[in-house]
């Protein structure tokens, strides 16, 4: 079967418009990882020997399993568990999120070091509670330093989303399965998914490199 360039592009118009899908997921599924991470982080950071050991075998059990085993926990195993079903989107939403959350906490920790001390100190000595020194404080320059690696996380993410399909989410993937099955030509749809995933990715990388670019001159 020869390559036909003319049904990528005409692919891409209906994964084009699927992809819509996969960003919006994306862009939910980091906002609430960002709330995750961050969360664990706060948590982490309290010494609490306990938590932080049911934390790290939940990092590990995370670390160690493939996102598309994580899925399938979250829109099969959850109902199994509790008899409550998630509807595909909001059960990949979840998993992804979850995942994301203890790889942001992961980053934030590796750059927490980077902080000065001697502002929380200052701020302690002032008497403000911690709550207000992590908010006023540390976060804002916590989420500036790790702006470049947050966007790269989010390409994670975007690509993840492709796994949604599994589990009957419309996005870019299945939309190109579903045309290569109508047309008998599953190659061309999935080289124009690929290619929609690619500038995708390409765009966020350009802007997570402009943002590195900015926090190296502000370090200067």
């Amino acid at each position: 079967m020869n390559f036909n360039i003319d049904l990528v592009f005409a692919a891409m118009p209906r994964v084009g418009e699927a992809a819509l899908v996969n960003l919006r997921i994306a862009a939910i599924a980091l906002a609430l990882a960002l709330v995750g991470g961050t969360l664990l982080t706060i948590v982490r950071s309290l010494k609490i020997r306990p938590v932080n050991m049911v934390i790290a075998v939940l990092l590990s059990f995370i670390r160690g399993t493939p996102i598309l085993i994580q899925i399938f926990l979250v829109y099969y195993g959850l109902p199994a568990a509790t008899g409550f079903r998630l509807a595909p989107e909001v059960a990949g939403i979840a998993a992804i999120a979850l995942n994301s959350s203890f790889f942001i906490s992961e980053i934030m920790r590796g750059s927490l070091p980077e902080i000065d001390s001697g502002q929380v100190e200052a701020s302690t000595a002032l008497g403000l509670s911690r709550p207000v020194i992590w908010a006023q404080i540390i976060l804002p320059q916590l989420l500036r330093r790790i702006s470049p690696m947050l966007v790269n996380e989010g390409t994670v993410i975007v690509k993840g989303t492709a796994l949604l399909a599994v589990i009957t989410v419309v996005e870019a993937l299945r939309v190109a399965q579903q045309i290569g099955a109508a047309r008998f030509r599953p190659f061309e749809p999935i080289v124009a998914a690929a290619l929609m995933f690619l500038a995708i990715n390409l765009t966020l990388a350009f802007v997570g490199w402009l943002l590195e670019r900015r926090f190296a001159k502000e370090r200067r």
